[in-house]
């Protein structure tokens, strides 16, 4: 018999523990986030709208029409030696090793001097790209915020997140909610490790992590420092230099405070728009899971299960990480479809949020893993309607975590 999970079980669990605020919990963030908030050529919200930013493919062709002359000239000949073209990582990858391979010596054009200042020049080229601002209207950036600071919490809210924008900056500034993204100062904010590795702030001031930068970030007299800008000069960017670049300053630090985190007896660690394609985030997650039973990571995933093989991977290596995708999840080490079972009173409105049809068509699948659907399920869940529904047929928040994670439910036991 094929395996099945009942998601309406687990989402029930999934509420109770966001809507309580007594767990230890920190949100990843990925590159997929932004692709889940439209709008359109005015900026407004619109589900028929443009990506506020958009996705690697489209971005390297926003980067590469920006280039002209012997930039544009090695681009495309770079492109040309890539299978499929390649995208924006790929191509700046090799712009980089011919940076530091060729010295004086011309290839396709520019020599080592030239593929540095044409790296530059692509990393400001995707700076102006993902500078993009929230829009006027509420989206899921302020949801999100609405659910970290609309329940009073033992511990902080810790965000991480790989991605460079300014949007979850806006959203926390815009709510009036505090937050700590590791830099003190008023003139030039610096970065302060110290404070980093602490947990002296109060639960009310939710932790920021850039885990590969960010922008406004610069160095100065060899300090890195937060301009409060949009400059692009000091992001990591995926290539070949990112694993050795994180282990330097302010990186090193903000690596260690993710570890840290996950070694934490009773933590949630809960992962949105993140691909699982990280290799040193992805080390990261491995080593501390095998390391601690009593952590667990909830990837919520857009895509069906076979397309989600990284994630797989490391859940079905790990019982107390899962993974829930479209069509199936992996719980406690074991990969099974979704099927949804018979509601009890006044669930099926609730079902609406994790499950239905995306963008109207289809069969109906699981939704949250969208980041506009998993903010909005986030905000929904101090819901007065919520928190007073019935449990679940064979389900307490205890044994439906028990077979998500052993760890959620020793947690709630205790």
């Amino acid at each position: 018999m094929d395996t099945v999970h009942n998601p309406d079980r687990f989402m029930a669990d999934f509420r109770q523990i966001l809507s309580q605020g007594r767990k230890r919990i920190g949100i990843l963030i990925g590159a997929g986030a932004p692709l889940s908030v439209r709008v359109d050529a005015t900026g407004a919200l619109s589900s028929s709208g443009s990506p506020l930013i958009p996705g690697v493919d489209q971005l390297t062709d926003l980067v590469v029409g920006t280039l002209t002359g012997a930039e544009a000239t090695a681009s495309a000949a770079i492109r040309a030696g890539l299978p499929g073209g390649g995208n924006i990582e790929t191509i700046l990858s090799k712009v980089r090793l011919l940076q530091n391979a060729i010295g004086t010596t011309p290839v396709n054009g520019l020599d080592s001097t030239g593929y540095a200042a044409l790296g530059s020049n692509i990393c400001s080229a995707i700076g102006a790209v993902v500078g993009a601002k929230l829009p006027a209207e509420r989206c899921a950036y302020n949801e999100i915020v609405s659910w970290i600071s609309g329940t009073q919490r033992p511990h902080a809210i810790e965000i991480f997140t790989t991605n460079y924008d300014l949007l979850v900056e806006e959203a926390f500034e815009a709510a009036k909610a505090p937050y700590f993204d590791g830099f003190t100062g008023g003139n030039a904010p610096f970065f302060d490790p110290v404070t980093v590795a602490g947990d002296d702030l109060p639960p009310r001031w939710s932790r920021l992590w850039k885990l590969h930068g960010s922008l406004g970030w610069k160095i100065e007299k060899d300090v890195v420092i937060r301009s409060g800008g949009l400059s692009s000069s000091e992001l990591v960017y995926p290539d070949h230099l990112k694993y050795d670049l994180t282990q330097k300053q302010p990186y090193s630090a903000l690596f260690e405070r993710l570890k840290d985190f996950l070694l934490t007896p009773d933590t949630l660690l809960l992962t949105a728009g993140f691909s699982f394609r990280d290799a040193h985030i992805c080390a990261v997650l491995d080593e501390t899971l095998a390391m601690n039973s009593n952590s667990a990571v909830f990837a919520f995933q857009y895509q069906n299960l076979a397309e989600e093989q990284p994630a797989c991977e490391l859940a079905l290596s790990h019982p107390n990480m899962s993974v829930y995708a479209a069509d199936g999840a992996v719980i406690s080490s074991v990969a099974g479809k979704w099927r949804p079972g018979d509601p009890p009173k006044n669930w099926a409105e609730i079902r609406k949020s994790f499950w239905g049809q995306r963008f109207g068509v289809g069969e109906p699948q699981f939704l949250l893993g969208d980041f506009t659907s998993f903010c909005r399920f986030c905000a929904m869940s101090h819901s007065a309607d919520i928190a007073q529904s019935p449990p679940l047929p064979g389900s307490s928040a205890t044994a439906a975590l028990a077979a998500a994670t052993a760890a959620i439910a020793a947690a709630i036991v205790a």
